[in-house]
């Protein structure tokens, strides 16, 4: 297949791109920078979609940065990095002669809670910043007609070398230093880098594939304590001195500080019934590799 990749110089872009070609797919991203195998957005906007059998859009400004304070400009740049990459993409399937076979777009987000339990057919909301974002973010991406399928993978915290969560926990964990934020207590939906990557190429060559994934391991009830001594057992560290909630909210504010401190206990029910098999269902083998 021709696959057309938003935000795929990112790092869930890059392990879905070399996944993609590992399998013999062709994949050209959508950069804000020209270069080989690329176009930019403004072409896209200018020039229509080219031609491609599917597109994914995993575009969006990392909602956790530490080093960003979450201010009204940053939520600002948080909202139109991905209302504006998806609603740009939608528009050029809706409008190509030859529409994409399939359209995939990456999500987050349910509730914070420490008892409920999420699946693919639990309601998003509209209770904060985050599920009012999340609501017209996969609004913008639904198209017209059902000539385009249409699949919403909607992601844990993603684990794998060089990026995401854990890139910013090694150095305490490594120094044992590390431990559970806040109580410990809050669920923890993580997935391995490798598997979300598997499961979005999942949705794009499997054609009974639609609607919502939960794009999570299966082992949902994880708590964040449970992962911390995973993490320190994985590095041979101790793993015990928490993170208090009251540092978490001072560096990430009140409401993103939630995400962290209440988690959610989401599963993968559809993803699984979708037939897609887990490379790293385990969260030791899972972080294993991350650290090897």
């Amino acid at each position: 297949m021709r696959v057309l990749v938003g935000g795929g110089t990112g790092f869930i872009g890059t392990a879905l791109t070399q996944l993609l070609k590992a399998r013999g797919h062709e994949v050209t991203l959508i950069s804000r920078k020209p270069g080989p195998d690329r176009i930019t957005w403004d072409d896209l906007t200018t020039s229509g979609l080219p031609r491609c059998d599917a597109a994914v859009n995993l575009a969006g400004e990392n909602i956790l940065n530490p080093l960003r304070r979450w201010n009204a400009a940053f939520q600002k740049e948080v909202l139109s990095s991905r209302l504006e990459t998806t609603q740009t993409l939608a528009r050029a399937i809706a409008k190509a002669p030859q529409p994409p076979q399939a359209w995939v777009l990456v999500t987050a987000y349910y509730q914070p809670s420490l008892t409920a339990e999420y699946d693919e057919d639990s309601p998003g909301g509209d209770f904060d910043f985050f599920s009012n974002l999340v609501t017209k973010w996969e609004a913008a991406a639904r198209l017209p007609g059902d000539s385009t399928r249409q699949v919403v993978v909607r992601s844990g915290v993603v684990l794998g070398r060089g990026g995401g969560a854990i890139g910013h926990m090694l150095l305490p964990f490594r120094l044992g230093l590390g431990g559970p934020i806040g109580s410990g207590h809050q669920f923890f939906p993580w997935i391995h880098i490798r598997d979300l990557a598997g499961i979005l190429a999942h949705a794009l060559e499997t054609s009974h594939v639609q609607g919502i994934l939960n794009g999570v391991a299966p082992a949902s009830s994880t708590t964040n304590a449970e992962f911390a001594r995973a993490l320190g057992t994985a590095l041979g560290r101790p793993a015990f001195i928490p993170l208090p909630s009251a540092v978490v909210q001072a560096v990430f504010g009140q409401e993103r500080a939630v995400m962290l401190l209440e988690g959610q206990k989401v599963v993968p029910r559809r993803t699984l019934a979708a037939g897609y098999q887990y490379s790293f269902p385990e969260l030791g083998a899972a972080l294993k590799e991350v650290i090897a």
